[in-house]
């Protein structure tokens, strides 16, 4: 059966960005291929954190995947810390990285901004840990947004660079996969940036955790043009916040654009905002309500996360005294 490997970073707020660009999507996946969910701890160091914090977000994390239908007992869920070989193997692909690739990548450059030279060794060879992570279980889909193709294409580079320096066809190259109608979920303040954790108003996103009055409150605020919506897909183009609503109705309803706009086609804003609220509270009402009662629950995650760290590590090992022979280290 074919692997899929993907996380998410522990930094708060999950958000419907995630839910619809991922974590539903790892749902769907999960009866068809052999499914490794990871939280990335590890990734989350690459900024300013609390300690406490990371703990509690790791918790809400792995809570998150439950409560949306990942089944620990169909898939592998565990923190990235808990299994050492993340590490190892991104040391030995760093060695075998050349610095051009990493210039490229665009997202370094836009996290770090003016302040580059500042910026910390972790955040530039950030892509080189998440090709570790994908390619140490061999994974041969990722699903991934837009923002990360980048990222998996020089996994695939580096995938491609290892078996030919060492004369193999040890590493598969990983294949992406972007699913669904609201696979980019914007910003509910600004339909052209991508919806954030980070974003410094809370009322860009729809966090997970959000009641119901929350984010009701939060789809009447969204920004819209002063239009009524359109008929056709077509008429979406130039108009990025009523796209982005569509799309988020879209995604929660399993339904294609421009059935949402036949729907919805020439009626105003305040009344379609009512209808995409309701299928928003129903869609991640009871996902809150189950993550609030596992995030209680510590002992449990905890369990998830054990076995999960146990059966992970076993793959982990396995294939790193295969990539030890491989390249000529020495492994009692």
């Amino acid at each position: 059966m074919n692997r899929i490997f993907s996380g998410v970073q522990p930094t708060g707020n999950l958000h419907l960005g995630n839910y619809l660009g991922a974590i539903r999507n790892w749902v769907d996946l999960q009866g068809d291929y052999d499914c490794i969910f990871c939280i990335v701890d590890l990734h989350a160091l690459t900024q300013p954190h609390d300690p406490e914090a990371l703990r509690t977000h790791t918790y809400e994390v792995t809570a998150a995947y439950l409560a949306a239908g990942i089944d620990p007992e169909k898939c592998i869920i565990f923190n990235q810390s808990s299994v050492p070989g993340h590490s190892e193997l991104a040391w030995l692909f760093a060695c075998a990285t050349p610095l051009g690739w990493l210039n490229r990548m665009t997202q370094f450059k836009e996290k770090a901004g003016k302040h580059r030279e500042n910026a910390s060794l972790g955040l530039y060879a950030y892509p080189v840990l998440m090709a570790a992570d994908i390619l140490l279980y061999k994974a041969t889909h990722v699903p991934v947004g837009e923002d990360q193709k980048q990222h998996l294409e020089l996994s695939r580079d580096i995938a491609s660079a290892f078996n030919r320096q060492f004369g193999t066809d040890y590493f598969p190259l990983p294949e992406p996969q972007i699913l669904g109608e609201a696979a980019r979920v914007m910003s509910l303040r600004d339909g052209t940036s991508k919806m954030s954790k980070s974003d410094a108003s809370d009322y860009s996103r729809i966090n997970m955790t959000d009641d119901a009055d929350t984010v009701a409150l939060k789809i009447r605020k969204a920004r819209t043009d002063p239009e009524p919506l359109p008929e056709t897909v077509e008429g979406l183009e130039g108009r990025a916040e009523a796209d982005n609503l569509v799309g988020i109705y879209a995604g929660l309803t399993r339904i294609a654009r421009a059935d949402v706009l036949s729907q919805f086609g020439g009626k105003m804003f305040s009344e379609f905002k009512d209808a995409l609220a309701g299928v928003a509270i129903d869609a991640l009402g009871p996902m809150t309500s189950e993550m609030q009662r596992l995030v209680a629950d510590p002992g449990y995650v905890d369990g998830v996360l054990q076995r999960g760290a146990e059966r992970a590590g076993e793959i982990a090992h396995h294939h790193l005294s295969e990539i030890h022979r491989i390249v000529g280290l020495l492994r009692p």
